[in-house]
């Protein structure tokens, strides 16, 4: 007689393993993390695979703990701190007997400011994010060269300081680490034991994964409102396979998206463009119409915590104000230029909010207004109490 495994309760005690040694900020970590580890046992019936990223301004926030313990629970770990993109294309590719579940620890280090450009590696990441995509290489010796294409799906989680470039940012499950308070505890991760634990968990998602294969393979689960494009590519695996499991999964489940979706668009600047318009919508040109240049720039330089007072050295200018801006488009699809604006001194240049509004829909997250809950009516009081 076959035992067919409770998912959820399966789910349940991956998620208490982690919670033994790890410390994430918050419960959607958990949650986030938990169906990450799963979903790396389901590749195959997915699209895409959102990468893990385990990051922190400091050292000693308890990344590469995280990442050990996902080693644990991952099919065919591989832990590639020092790997050449030659050695992940053929490890990929199968050559050793399987598809890895590649796990980067001191990612920093290969795409950090002391690094240079890793553009191989950055390209292997982001290729392998979507099924089917191959990486094409010239090998062979000498002038005796073919092109030939290798496999790069495959699950990556990473940990490091900082933050990754946007095009691996965009593709992944961020979870910001910190250091353990005082008060928080965690159990010592003792190897000779815990990896062992660990792996009877794995072992136990395999065997699940396969029987939901097929169910997974043909789910396309509902997204929470407002999660779409990139994010919603990010989480439909992770979704998917918390309606499999059932119980209370599938609700914290879409929390978690919602929670970490967030948290994302407001602590990813995403590129100094999208800054700017984010700075000037709700900074800048709140309430107003209009407003000169110079204000603006004068508003931008004096705001504490943003890059425009110091840009290589030198104040944002009006020069590059208009660069900046012209890179975007108002919904007349012209680009966004400075217009003449009179006031009591005279004519002056300036910018207009109609003009930005397109490319504030199109490109900036929502704004704090547009993320407070709707307000409802006050029911009236009944006259009778006992009505």
């Amino acid at each position: 007689m076959t035992t067919t495994l409770d998912g959820a309760a399966l789910l349940n005690e991956v998620e208490a393993f982690h919670r033994r040694f790890n410390v994430f900020p918050t419960e959607a970590a958990f949650v986030a993390v938990t169906l990450w580890d799963a979903h790396a046992h389901l590749l195959d019936a997915f699209d895409s695979t959102p990468r893990l990223a385990f990051l922190s301004p400091e050292p000693g926030s308890g990344k590469s703990r995280a990442l050990e313990v996902v080693e644990t629970l991952v099919p065919r770990a591989m832990a590639a701190v020092d790997a050449s993109a030659a050695a992940l294309f053929r490890s990929v590719s199968g050559v050793d007997g399987g598809r890895p579940t590649i796990l980067f620890d001191e990612i920093d280090t290969i795409f950090g400011p002391k690094a240079g450009e890793n553009e191989q590696l950055r390209g292997f990441i982001n290729a392998g994010h979507t099924r089917g995509r191959v990486m094409y290489r010239c090998v062979g010796d000498g002038a005796n060269q073919q092109v030939q294409g290798f496999p790069s799906y495959c699950a990556v989680a990473v940990a490091g300081l900082g933050n990754l470039p946007d095009t691996i940012m965009t593709r992944s499950v961020i979870i910001r680490m910190r250091r353990r308070a005082r008060n928080e505890k965690v159990e010592p991760f003792r190897t000779r034991i815990h990896v062992r634990e660990g792996n009877q968990l794995r072992d136990r998602l395999a065997t699940w994964a396969e029987a939901v294969q097929e169910r997974v393979t043909d789910a396309f689960p509902e997204m929470p409102d407002g999660v779409t494009d990139r994010p919603a590519d990010v989480w439909e695996p992770l979704l998917a396979i918390a309606d499999a499991a059932g119980g209370d999964w599938p609700r914290r489940a879409r929390e978690a998206c919602l929670t970490l979706v967030h948290a994302a668009q407001t602590n990813d600047k995403h590129s100094l463009g999208i800054r700017l318009l984010t700075d000037l919508r709700d900074q800048v040109l709140i309430g107003v119409e209009r407003l000169p240049t110079v204000a603006i720039l004068d508003r931008l330089n004096a705001l504490d915590d943003a890059p425009w007072a110091d840009l290589g050295g030198k104040p944002l200018d009006s020069r590059r104000l208009s660069a900046m801006l012209g890179e975007y488009m108002t919904a007349d699809n012209e680009p966004v230029r400075s217009r003449n604006i009179r006031t009591a001194g005279g004519v002056l240049k300036g910018y207009f909010a109609e003009d930005l509004a397109d490319a504030w829909a199109r490109y900036c997250p929502p704004s704090p207004q547009e993320a407070l809950p709707p307000l409802h009516p006050l029911q009236p009081r009944s006259e009778n109490p006992a009505a």
